[in-house]
């Protein structure tokens, strides 16, 4: 079964001065401005809105894979950090995932966590861009 998402933005004045709002479709919305793009101001910004993506579908991927490879895990905590610059765009993804995984070592660990990232929806939807798996750390 397909299942579409969205989400709309509105768009005010020029970019430098102008500001807009974006709405999901499941309801959270959210302001957005070429400022907190371009200076960190805060806000939220587009490169954001792929970290959370990429964060939670590379989480959701490593789950897959670890209960495929018999590895059911406890836990999952992944971060994203998505990078911009002005005239150049999306720089990069970079990966930090840290779980608890019964029975499991750290060098299959970081394989599978690895084959995950390649395999991630989101990771493949980006493939224009650089993505790295800064670490992987198993707990437990």
């Amino acid at each position: 079964m397909a299942v579409t998402s969205s989400a709309s933005t509105v768009w005010n004045g020029g970019l430098a001065d102008g500001s807009g709002t974006t709405t999901l479709k499941s309801g959270i919305e959210t302001k957005v401005t070429w400022k907190a793009r371009t200076e960190g101001s805060g806000q939220t910004t587009p490169e954001e809105l792929i970290a959370a993506a990429h964060a939670s579908c590379f989480s959701m991927a490593l789950s897959h894979a670890l209960g495929e490879a018999g590895h059911a895990p406890s836990t999952i905590s992944t971060s994203a950090e998505v990078g911009f610059v002005p005239g150049q765009g999306i720089t990069g993804s970079t990966l930090t995932v840290t779980a608890t995984v019964p029975g499991l070592d750290q060098a299959e660990f970081e394989r599978i966590a690895n084959e995950a990232k390649a395999g991630c929806p989101v990771s493949q939807a980006l493939a224009g861009i650089e993505i790295t798996l800064a670490s992987a750390t198993l707990e437990g």
